[in-house]
């Protein structure tokens, strides 16, 4: 338990049985009346970002979120399997929980996996990745209808937008929040 005074943003809370994330806090103090704590919470598993008041000093409800260094190691059907660095278990994460990370991530790649009471709730990965172009069409010289850039699919069969120039085989950096391509990776 703590209350609303000793709100930090990343912080998980336990409401009415599910988990939120804090994004952002403000403590406000009006000139009439008492103070109370505005907050943005997004949950930990659907991703919906609500906003919720609290009265100042009202006591909420703290999740406990062990977040580990682990390995993907492959899929597994429709699982991703990854591997704790320190024990060597093993657990399978369901696809719908990895999400859109499953477009960034490599055999033997890290990962920081998120869980709460034994549950997997989230995986995130290192803000940007490096991949290589599994395919691109070569680059017209002179072709600036389409602003300089082209699709290419990447290793793991993600698609994004690159500049002309890039060939098949070049190593990219990613965003892996947004898909965007960041730059050419040595």
């Amino acid at each position: 338990m703590a209350t609303t005074n000793d709100l930090k943003n990343g912080m998980v809370l336990n409401l009415e049985g599910q988990l939120w994330t804090v994004v952002e806090f403000q403590h406000v103090k009006p000139g009439k009346g008492p103070a109370f704590v505005r907050t943005k919470l997004k949950n930990v598993l659907s991703g919906k970002v609500v906003d919720k008041t609290f009265n100042a000093g009202v006591k909420v409800e703290t999740a406990t979120v062990d977040k580990r260094d682990m390995q993907y190691l492959y899929k597994d059907g429709t699982d991703f399997v990854f591997m704790d660095t320190d024990t060597f278990d093993q657990i399978h994460v369901p696809a719908e929980t990895v999400g859109n990370a499953a477009n960034f991530m490599l055999e033997s790649q890290g990962a920081i996996v998120a869980m709460h009471d034994g549950q997997v709730l989230y995986i995130e990965l290192p803000a940007s990745v490096v991949l290589e172009i599994a395919y691109t069409e070569p680059g017209l010289q002179g072709d600036r209808a389409s602003a300089g850039t082209k699709p290419a699919t990447l290793e793991t069969g993600y698609e994004i937008q690159v500049p002309l120039f890039l060939e098949q085989g070049t190593r990219v950096k990613v965003d892996t929040r947004s898909g965007e391509y960041l730059g050419r990776a040595n």
